[in-house]
């Protein structure tokens, strides 16, 4: 009897593990990541013309963006990105000013998504849009403080049938996304393919990257 609790409370235990492990695998099979931005230069980058829009400069191997009236940022303008099974991730900081100070425009299969960071007076997260809902309306919306001068790592995941987006480690939004309307906002369409906005915030951009998963094909 003694054998058979113990046989069992292993097998109990490597269920609970399995999910994790197979995580564990997924994230072992990315490629590499690259860099998209150099530190230097603006290459494969640009300014984006909304309209009262700050300036943008590279300094000390980062992105600046300046107070904008109201929005300032920056678009991606190199090859081609992939659509689906991607992450990207950027290094942000908000150095002054009360809304969102990271905005990314991302591709999701034939269309583009928004990941707010601190929006909506400063502390609202989550995806815009969602069947036309933005990330104030929608069951993505999370509340988070942000404080000024202090780098934030965010990472966004891609799949075909959900959207992951991490801030410093933290999994912040776990969205199944089949069968769902994926827009972006007005505001920041000039953003697509790839971008970063923000509103009326002075906030900066590094290590920029992104990284393709390997996804394994029935057999």
């Amino acid at each position: 009897m003694l054998r058979l609790n113990t046989s069992i409370k292993w097998l109990l235990f490597l269920l609970c593990i399995a999910p994790i492990s197979a995580q564990g695998q997924g994230e072992q099979g990315s490629q590499k990541w690259r860099s998209l931005f150099d530190g230097k230069t603006m290459k494969n980058w640009k300014k984006t013309n909304y309209g009262g829009e700050g300036d943008v400069q590279v300094t000390k191997g980062q992105i600046l963006m300046e107070f904008g009236y109201s929005m300032s940022g920056v678009t991606y303008t190199g090859k081609a990105l992939p659509k689906t099974n991607y992450e990207i991730r950027v290094d942000a900081i908000k150095l002054d000013g009360n809304d969102f100070f990271c905005g990314m425009t991302f591709p999701v299969a034939d269309s583009y998504c928004s990941f707010i960071v601190g929006g909506w007076g400063g502390a609202v997260v989550g995806l815009s849009s969602l069947d036309g809902l933005d990330a104030s309306e929608n069951e993505t919306t999370r509340y988070m403080t942000f404080d000024n001068n202090k780098w934030y790592r965010v990472r966004v995941r891609v799949e075909p049938h959900q959207i992951r987006c991490w801030i410093n480690r933290k999994l912040v939004v776990y969205q199944d996304i089949e069968g769902r309307t994926i827009t972006t906002r007005n505001e920041v369409n000039l953003n697509q393919p790839l971008g970063f906005a923000t509103w009326e915030t002075r906030a900066a951009l590094k290590n920029i990257r992104l990284r393709e998963l390997k996804v394994k094909q029935p057999k």
